[in-house]
Order: C-alpha cells, then structure tokens, then sequence
C-alpha cells in the first residue's frame, strides 16, 4: 500500500499541483466551495422534510437540492482526491483521515437511503423513517467537515 501511495505522490498532476503556486490554493478553496455548497444543500433540504419552509412545495425543493447536493459531493470529492495525492503517504496514515472517510460512507448511505425511502413521498409529511434519516444527514456531514479539519492539525 505504501508503494501505491508513494506513485501517487508522484503523478505528472500531482508534481504540477505541488509545483505551483496558485493551482493548490484553487483546489483548495474549490474544495471548501464544495463543501459549503454540499452542506448548505442538505441542512436545507433536510429542514424542509422536518416541516421547515411549508410555503415552499417539498417535492421539487427536495429534488433540486439532491441534485445540487450530488453536483457538489462530486465536487468535493475531485478535489478531495487531488488535495489527498500532495500527501496521500502521511495523510493516510492518519486515524483521523479513516474516521473521515467512514463518516463520509456513513453520509452517503443515510444519503441514498433517504433518497429511496423519500422517493415518491411528493408533499406528504415525512414518515419517521426519512425525519429521522433528515435530523441525522447534517450531524454526519458537519462530522467530515470537523473530521477533514482535524486532518491538517493531527
């Protein structure tokens, strides 16, 4: 494993994202737009299925913040990745960075089960299934937010 990490950190991309003085501060902070944009998304949305903004019709509020939420998870996760590779040796080597990455399994599959269960709820009150899923979606997700900081300090 640790070869494999080693090739990473030298990748023609990597040498170049480590090389220049701008390209990682813009991944950087294309990093933290994501994240910003992907929690945003979910604590909205997630209000929305407890009974927040009853004005606002859920289906299609819902269905709009999933996919700005997805566009966003996609985000964060590319220049996740190339953030990753400058260090992916000492990185993940880090407990911390295995607690974030199991936080952000965790995220996803309360994600996608929320997604399933929700599916065809259209403007229903939500079941105590999906209320529950929507109450925990935000507590995971600031978890790999604070997880991801704790990885630059430990």
């Amino acid at each position: 494993m640790a070869e494999i990490l080693a090739g990473i950190e030298q990748l023609a991309l990597v040498r170049a994202l480590k090389a220049s003085f701008v390209a990682y501060p813009i991944v950087n902070a294309l990093h933290i737009i994501s994240i910003g944009v992907l929690l945003t998304s979910v604590i909205f949305m997630d209000l929305r299925i407890v009974g927040a903004f009853r004005s606002v019709p859920q289906a299609p509020f819902v269905a709009l913040l999933r996919r700005t939420a997805l566009v966003a998870f996609a985000g964060a996760v590319i220049t996740g990745l190339l953030l990753f590779s400058v260090r992916a040796s000492e990185y993940a080597a880090k407990p911390v960075f295995l607690v974030k990455m199991t936080l952000i399994f965790a995220a996803g599959a309360n994600f996608f089960a929320f997604a399933l269960i929700s599916r065809n709820a259209g403007d229903k009150p939500a079941s105590t299934a999906v209320t529950v899923l929507a109450i925990l979606s935000p507590f995971l997700w600031l978890c790999v937010l604070f997880a991801g900081r704790f990885i630059g300090f430990l």
